[in-house]
């Protein structure tokens, strides 16, 4: 159950905001094995003005921060920065205007529909 945030200029995305969204998901799925329902993803556009990238970086320079349950192996992580940047390419993003930060939530501190997460059977195993 990660929560996924996309941040980048306003612009270029046009209206491939669902294929951008489904982009990232199928990344999600394929590296940490998440099922394929299993979706929470936001893209915040900031103006040109608002949204500073590091000197050098494209126009298309995105941030990727996703908040996802303790647990995952370093393999699972390497397997979703690959994927990231294979998924983002065909949207102009190059490996080098991605920037992808994961969150280490332990699932004590993630709550869904007013309990734990750790309470939850989640129906998929987070340990891959």
């Amino acid at each position: 159950m990660p929560s996924t945030r996309l941040e980048t200029r306003a612009g270029w995305i046009g209206n491939r905001h669902e294929a951008l969204i489904a982009a990232v998901q199928r990344a999600l799925v394929e590296a940490i094995r998440i099922p394929e329902q299993d979706r929470d993803i936001r893209i915040v556009e900031y103006p040109l003005h608002s949204f500073a990238p590091p000197t050098g970086k494209g126009a298309n320079y995105t941030v990727v921060e996703i908040a996802l349950f303790t647990g995952r192996s370093i393999e699972a992580k390497r397997r979703l920065y690959a994927a990231l940047v294979g998924e983002l390419a065909a949207f102009g993003i190059a490996a080098s205007d991605l920037k992808i930060i994961l969150h280490d939530v332990p699932r004590e501190n993630w709550g869904l529909g007013g309990k734990a997460a750790v309470d939850i059977e989640l129906g998929f195993k987070v340990e891959v």
